[in-house]
């Protein structure tokens, strides 16, 4: 157990560094000279900045730690010291080395766009470990604690809008800015959630058929995929019918849905978009957080 607690540590620290040099250079290298306002903690963090000159790491972690103490009875210990190690790291990434690489003068769209899919990409590594960057995401994950339906891109970019007006009226003053900033919010809250879950996603079918058995033996030879067959009722016939439910990849259910009109054309199949499948023949699910 102590050795898979050690590596399970390194991989953690390793994923640390990784992401948060992502968001590091995104921020800094990309979004702090272009002049428009910046989501979350790092937005705030960038205003001062410009009002102050306190280096953003800095801003961060001092901006932390009022939110972290409000916010400990939400997270839970272990989500809470994680997150501690994930806000230094990429506290200290952001202001000793991202100053170190080239910083990007061009094009404001396009350093929106950078900044916007290198810092969705380095929050859905964070969020996808079982961590956060602190501050906002204390706000976010608490927030999805109460409100588990929704998710956390969605959670975050409502969050996000309010320091992009903050940051739009004390510092910036430029609606270009904003519209920038609305970019980037949309952008990154975009490729967090198709990273974290929409990488396995697929297609699960509905078969409604007389030929339940049948088509699960033909499905599982065709394509190894497991089938679960529900019992269902004709609800003008009264008839008992079998409910092939099946889920697969994409290049699978174009082939399922042939075979299944060749076995029984009477069959009412229903396709559906599933944007994570969990489980055996899939993604292995991840261990409980405790939150």
């Amino acid at each position: 157990m102590k050795k898979m607690n050690w590596k399970e540590l390194m991989i953690d620290v390793l994923v640390d560094i990784v992401a948060g040099m992502i968001i590091a250079i995104g921020i800094y290298n990309f979004a702090l000279n272009a002049n428009f306002p910046v989501a979350g903690f790092s937005g705030i963090a960038i205003i001062l900045y410009h009002l102050f000159g306190i280096p953003v790491g800095a801003g961060t972690i001092l901006l932390n730690i009022p939110v972290s103490i409000l916010c400990y009875k939400f997270l839970g210990k272990k989500f809470f010291f994680v997150s501690v190690k994930t806000t230094i790291i990429s506290s200290l990434l952001m202001d000793y080395v991202a100053p170190l690489l080239p910083v990007y003068n061009g094009n404001r769209l396009l350093a929106a766009l950078c900044m916007g899919v290198l810092c969705g990409i380095g929050y859905a590594m964070i969020f996808m470990r079982g961590s956060s960057t602190g501050g906002q995401d204390f706000i976010s994950v608490s927030i999805k604690q109460v409100k588990p339906h929704m998710t956390l891109g969605v959670i975050t970019f409502a969050l996000d809008i309010t320091t992009i007006i903050l940051g739009t009226v004390i510092v910036f003053k430029d609606v270009d800015g904003l519209i920038y900033g609305v970019i980037v919010t949309y952008l990154m809250a975009t490729v967090m959630d198709r990273i974290m879950y929409g990488i396995d996603e697929g297609k699960m079918t509905l078969i409604v058929t007389e030929r339940g058995e049948e088509l699960a033996k033909e499905i599982d030879a065709y394509s190894g995929r497991g089938s679960t067959i529900l019992k269902g009722m004709g609800s003008y016939s009264k008839a008992n019918k079998d409910v092939v439910m099946c889920a697969c990849n994409n290049k699978q259910m174009y082939s399922i849905k042939k075979l299944v009109h060749e076995l029984d054309p009477k069959a009412f199949t229903i396709i559906m978009e599933s944007n994570e499948v969990v489980g055996e023949g899939f993604k292995e699910e991840l261990p409980d957080i405790d939150l």
